[in-house]
């Protein structure tokens, strides 16, 4: 049993219930079909399972060093990489005019999920890089393209995103980094940048830093922020990393998990200048910048969702082989000890891990085939895609980050004592898994994107196609005899949805409209995961239905469904119904209040 992945249940995904073959038979993805995607996961799995898994706790307990004005890495990180992009895996989802393989971004991201389970702290490195050289292939120049983005496809070089700054963290329109003209179509970059993820090492020829600043004449606020492409080394006339380009790591910050990426504090123009070029136009960076960030926050939702499988697979296999105790009313201390998953209440996590984590894996799967389908389908359906998926994503950056932390909570109770400890990859998991709620933006920033802006997009149209194709699985699901009460369970949530949706959107006070914003972001997620829950029971049941073998991994989906609307759906009534009514409790409560005397 591998401790990464669960193969069965990936093909369950994949080709079972969103029938990826079909999907793959003809467009842009055509030839991408079973046995081909297989060997690509087959690939993952033994490179991740060999070259990243070994070495997650010993990174994580001697991480990084700030040396010299240098990050200083083990050995075996850079040979980790190496591995990764030598089997090609740097440029799998890439087109092939750029030196990529083409694979669509749902295998892509699948095939990345197994070097995130094995070695998160390894496998950023690389997940940084291609969400920065997709920004460039979206708004650089054919030159930036050609002269960056093809060596970060090739995984020679690699990248990262420079957005906050001291005195700004998240408030963006507060950000004073400057970009003065140079001439040639140059800039000089001057200022500072904290919480800057990979960056500061040597293990590529060259890092391709992608800097939010301000031009001279630029107005205040967001609408005047630029966004340059800074690269750590300047490229001579060949093309090829030259002179240093003034590009200074100052310190590491020293995290609590994915200690093994390096986390950076970085000044542009120090030391001479650090030239850049513009990557789109002018005043113009932050729409760039989310084109980068929105991949991210999908990709940041099944990192989270990877973390709380491995706790889940973990757990499960000590649970089978580990004796303590005897079943409730049986006191002979000579009859031999049971497994934990004989204990109900052991029975009881792993079921809330499963339904958290497969939930999840289901949501981040289905939010990567928006991302195909927008490649693949007519012009007339790309812009409701397109909708749809904005309204997903901050509910798959933070349904994750929030319940698949909580399954490795679970994971570790069900070791006692020994899941504290080191002794056991559980506490390193969460700890990894807990910075997920702050990556690509907290939790609070994506309930306001949602509620704020998300569900209010083209009169609410996003939201009406999400409810919409909800709407279709319950309708199927109500004729199953098996899964009919689930069907008006979650027919009912959807009502909690737009009432509350209704309500925020009608107060005109946009503050005590967004008080609650948060509750709405998690509610509504818990939704969302419900029907992809009740989707998966009713594959699950025609499955059974026509003879499938593994009958006890469909009856396993069934009861992970029961599980989650169970005890799961019906805490959403209760968030969704503060929101609907307003309650101004956190709102009306002054800071003065909350100040210690």
């Amino acid at each position: 049993m591998s401790t990464i992945v669960d193969r069965h249940n990936l093909d369950f995904l994949l080709f079972d219930m969103f029938d990826l073959e079909k999907a793959h038979a003809s467009g842009p993805f055509e030839g991408q079909d079973r046995e081909l995607i297989s060997q690509l996961l087959d690939t993952a799995q033994r490179i991740a399972e060999a070259e990243y898994l070994p070495t997650a706790a010993s990174l994580d307990a001697v991480p990084p060093t700030f040396e010299n004005g240098k990050a200083v890495m083990p050995a075996y990180v850079g040979r980790a990489l190496k591995a990764y992009s030598d089997a090609g895996l740097s440029a799998q989802s890439f087109p092939v005019e750029f030196g990529g393989l083409g694979i669509s971004h749902t295998v892509s991201m699948t095939v990345n999920g197994m070097f995130s389970a094995a070695n998160i702290a390894i496998a950023n490195y690389f997940l940084l890089t291609a969400a920065a050289a997709r920004l460039l292939l979206a708004f650089g120049t054919e030159e930036q393209k050609s002269r960056y983005a093809s060596h970060m496809i090739a995984g020679r070089w690699m990248g990262t995103m420079c957005l906050s700054e001291p005195q700004a963290g998240s408030s963006l329109a507060d950000i004073t980094t400057r970009a003065d003209p140079a001439g040639d179509d140059a800039y000089h970059l001057r200022g500072t940048k904290i919480w800057i993820s990979s960056g500061g090492h040597s293990m590529s020829e060259n890092i391709v830093h992608l800097v939010l600043a301000r031009l001279p004449d630029a107005p205040a606020g967001v609408k005047g922020i630029s966004l340059f492409l800074v690269p750590q080394k300047r490229l001579n006339e060949a093309g090829e990393p030259g002179e240093d380009n003034n590009v200074t790591l100052i310190g590491l910050a020293h995290k609590m998990g994915q200690r093994g990426t390096t986390n950076c504090q970085l000044n542009f123009g120090e030391d001479g200048p650090s030239v850049g070029y513009l990557v789109g136009k002018p005043n113009q960076g932050l729409h760039a910048m989310f084109h980068m960030m929105n991949e991210a926050r999908i990709g940041v939702g099944h990192v989270a969702t990877m973390s709380g499988l491995v706790g889940y697979l973990y757990s499960l296999q000590y649970a089978t082989q580990r004796l303590q105790g005897r079943r409730i009313g049986q006191k002979d201390p000579a009859s031999p000890q049971i497994p934990l998953i004989e204990h109900v209440d052991i029975r009881r996590m792993l079921l809330a891990q499963k339904a958290a984590v497969e939930g999840a894996l289901a949501l981040c799967t289905y939010c990567a085939l928006l991302v195909d389908e927008q490649k693949r389908a007519e012009e007339a359906d790309q812009a409701d895609l397109a909708l749809l998926l904005e309204v997903l994503t901050p509910i798959v950056k933070s349904w994750p980050s929030e319940h698949c932390l909580e399954a490795n909570k679970w994971a570790m109770q069900i070791l006692g004592g020994a899941g504290y400890t080191s002794d056991h990859p559980l506490e390193r998991l969460y700890r990894d898994n807990r910075l997920n709620h702050i990556y690509e933006g907290t939790y609070g920033i994506q309930g306001i994107d949602l509620l704020g802006r998300k569900v209010r997009l083209a009169e609410g149209r996003g939201l009406d196609l999400l409810l919409e194709r909800i709407d279709a699985t319950i309708a199927e699901a109500a004729h199953i005899p098996a899964l009919s009460s689930h069907a008006a369970w979650l027919a009912e949530a959807v009502g909690w949805v737009k009432e509350a949706t209704s309500a925020a959107l009608a107060e005109p006070d946009l503050e005590r409209s967004l008080a609650n914003a948060t509750l709405y972001l998690d509610a509504t997620g818990t939704v969302v995961i419900g029907w992809l829950w009740l989707w998966q029971a009713i594959v699950a049941v025609r499955m059974e239905e026509g003879g499938a073998a593994s009958k006890a991994f469909y009856e396993a989906k069934r009861a992970a469904c029961d599980y989650f609307f169970r005890y799961q759906l019906p805490r959403a009534q209760i968030d969704l119904g503060l929101v609907k009514t307003l309650d101004d409790t956190c709102l009306a409560t002054t800071p003065e209040q909350l100040r210690v005397a």
